[in-house]
């Protein structure tokens, strides 16, 4: 993935009992990216074309 979604710093320091693996921010980001497609799915099955919590 070119461009991460998520900062490398803050989830270390969210995990900071345990060390993160470098592949760890990319598959995460990967994760996030999939949240937000489909919660840009579910905005436009409902009419709208703004993102709001309730999406995810």
């Amino acid at each position: 993935m070119a461009d991460l979604l998520v900062v490398k710093a803050k989830i270390k320091d969210v995990a900071k009992d345990v060390n993160v693996a470098g592949d760890f921010a990319d598959a995460l980001s990967k994760k996030v990216e999939g949240l937000i497609k489909d919660a840009v799915a579910r905005a436009k099955a409902n009419g709208r074309k703004t993102l709001q919590p309730k999406d995810l």
